[in-house]
């Protein structure tokens, strides 16, 4: 491995500099977090080193060995449709991929025609492939990692996933193929809580050299060893994790700020000079008015630095928000829950939090009147004004893309109110949300995704909701503008309820939760980080107390166990494993097929013999292990 080295790199797109001279190495093994706001040029920045966009100038600003190798996650996969999973996520031009290809295929080939010769011989020949050129870790490693990232079933066609599971395929390709520089853009975008503890965890302990953005806290925290940090066409760096970039950054805005204190004297000393200066000036009153030229530029170049501000009033809430009795709700083929009792009060802060698809947006959308309860009853204030933060930004058309910032938001209100009383502008409140007076005319489609999330965002508050309902609201947007979301809802006169997988923001905003467990809501008071300790925890007492049975019955089985049983038993917990995710399979196969009935007719029958050969195989675990005991 080698240094990467990038001297005075430059790009702009459209009419905005995005980085200027930009200069930085990186190490063998760092572990870079890549920060700043919305539109600063964090994926461009990415694109630019991976070759994906060029850059700006005819001298290559990249120093690396020729055959330096980049694998890169972009936030959109491009796969073809016809593709198995392991064909996708292996690379083609090694030859370890190809053999790990040949291998699975002839093995898939073979169960499908076991007494086939010309397949057995196939095989034999794609196992010694797997042993000459030494591949057999490499392939555990890939199925360890499709498993841990919830794939599997490697065969299953890239046409037939959802865009979190392609999300997951590209992230899987990134992992496994050798590379000299990972660049990740939002690893953990669309991941549940314990896939991206494995992969913050993974990580951290492979011998990989990352550049990846992220506004997973947490993670950026546990995996960061650097930050880069883009502001204003510049990038600054900070030694350490999230907390140390915290610790360095307060010191040095505190340090600008001292520094810009005296200047402001200066300047105003100087303005009292200039003011009253003679017409004939001689060379070294010259020399004063440069130097005064100089001070004045610089105090607008170097203003503070953008802080995003929310101080707005929501509509008075009254005591009655929002009540739940024994509520359930199910599509034709899944249970979603049941038996739901909730009463949200006007300052309830709740975490809405499980696993991908368990129906937490479900949940949002039956609040917003969008789904109806299939059982039981809700009940919404008639003081209650919702306000929907959804992950697709609605309301903005094809036919709004085109419209100007400020044109946009002056639709839903040309003034709103502060928390004081005072009356502010869409002109005050667009710079709060870090929109400058110079790109109030911007036509909204030229702003980035998390520019278009923040633009959405403040249309919401400008309408003046008491509750809010907030689906995943961390995506999309950066971090400055998070910290300050989650300030402004800590005080938000109104009811907030969150989806998020976010562990640091649920922390911040949510003091209970409502978490999604096995076709039921659990309501538990605390932080979500607590939770998901507790849960670990009373999972790693299951394994170890399974481990000490497991331990003691094969201490004593070859005793008590007949040859055929010792056979059985041999076999028997792989055989329930394996029954267990076909189980799982077929589950995700019917929420793919909920709309074709006859798909899910033939999908159901054969749940339902699973479920019967799963339940004999219990019956025969429970029976052979009394034997050992």
């Amino acid at each position: 491995m080698a240094d990467f080295i990038v001297k005075d790199l430059s790009k702009s797109a459209a009419d905005k500099l995005l980085f200027d001279d930009v200069s930085f190495i990186i190490h063998p093994l760092d572990r870079i977090g890549l920060m700043g706001v919305n539109g600063a040029g964090k994926t461009t920045l990415l694109d630019v080193l991976s070759g994906v966009t060029g850059f700006d100038g005819d001298v290559s600003p990249f120093e690396a060995p020729s055959d330096f190798r980049m694998n890169y996650l972009t936030q959109e996969p491009n796969f073809s449709e016809s593709d198995s999973i392991l064909e996708a996520v292996l690379d083609d031009s090694l030859p370890q991929a190809r053999a790990i290809k040949a291998y699975e295929q002839a093995l898939s080939d073979l169960a499908a025609h076991s007494s086939d010769a010309k397949l057995q011989e196939k095989l034999s020949l794609a196992e010694a492939e797997m042993t000459r050129l030494d591949a057999w870790n490499a392939e555990a490693e890939v199925k360890t990692i499709l498993t841990k990232l919830g794939l599997a079933d490697e065969q299953a066609k890239i046409g037939e996933l959802s865009g979190g599971q392609k999300r997951r395929v590209h992230l899987a390709q990134a992992l496994v193929n050798p590379a000299d520089l990972l660049l990740l853009d939002e690893p953990t975008n669309h991941l549940d809580i314990a896939v991206i503890d494995w992969l913050q965890n993974y990580l951290t302990s492979s011998k990989k050299t990352l550049l990846f953005v992220t506004h997973d806290r947490y993670f950026l925290d546990h995996v960061a060893t650097r930050i880069f940090e883009l502001e204003d066409g510049k990038l600054q760096e900070y030694k350490g994790n999230y907390q140390d970039y915290l610790e360095q950054k307060a010191m040095r805005v505190e340090q600008a700020s001292a520094s810009r204190h005296k200047a402001e004297q200066l300047y105003k000393s100087e303005l009292v000079w200039i003011r009253k200066s003679p017409q004939a000036r001689s060379t070294k009153q010259q020399a004063r008015i440069d130097r005064f030229d100089d001070l004045a530029d610089s105090l607008k170049t170097g203003a503070k630095e953008g802080e995003m501000q929310i101080n707005l009033t929501a509509q008075r809430l009254g005591k009655k928000v929002i009540e739940f009795e024994k509520a359930g709700f199910a599509f034709p083929d899944k249970k979603i829950f049941d038996n739901l009792d909730l009463i949200v009060q006007a300052d309830s802060r709740i975490g809405i939090v499980g696993d991908n698809g368990v129906g937490k947006s479900t949940l949002l959308n039956i609040i917003n009147g969008e789904l109806a309860l299939t059982s039981g009853a809700l009940e919404i204030g008639e003081t209650v004004r919702l306000g929907y933060f959804s992950q697709e930004i609605r309301g903005l058309s094809e036919k709004d893309e085109d419209k100007r910032i400020i044109s946009f938001l002056e639709e839903a209100a040309s003034a709103s109110q502060t928390s004081d009383g005072q009356s502010t502008s869409v002109v005050d409140l667009l710079e709060q949300f870090l929109f400058p007076r110079a790109r109030h005319g911007e036509v909204i489609r030229k702003l980035s995704g998390g520019e278009k999330k923040r633009l959405y965002l403040l249309k919401i508050l400008l309408q003046r909701p008491n509750v809010l309902l907030l689906d995943e609201p961390t995506n999309d947007l950066d971090i400055t503008t998070l910290t300050v979301l989650e300030n402004f809802l800590q005080t938000f006169p109104g009811a907030v309820l969150t989806v998020s997988h976010d562990r640091y923001f649920q922390d911040k905003v949510s003091n209970e939760l409502l978490a999604f467990e096995n076709g039921q809501i659990k309501h538990v008071f605390g932080a979500y980080s607590d939770y998901i300790s507790t849960k670990s925890e009373m999972q790693s007492r299951v394994t170890a107390a399974v481990k000490v049975k497991t331990d003691a019955r094969v201490k004593t089985e070859k005793a008590r166990l007949t040859y055929a049983e010792k056979q059985e038993w041999a076999v028997i917990e792989d055989e329930i494993s394996q029954l267990e995710d076909q189980l799982a399979v077929i589950s995700d196969q019917m929420n793919k097929n909920g709309s074709d009935a006859g798909k899910l007719v033939e999908l159901q029958q054969m749940l339902d013999e699973k479920n019967e050969a799963l339940a004999g195989k219990y019956d025969r675990w429970e029976y052979l292990s009394e034997k050992v005991q």
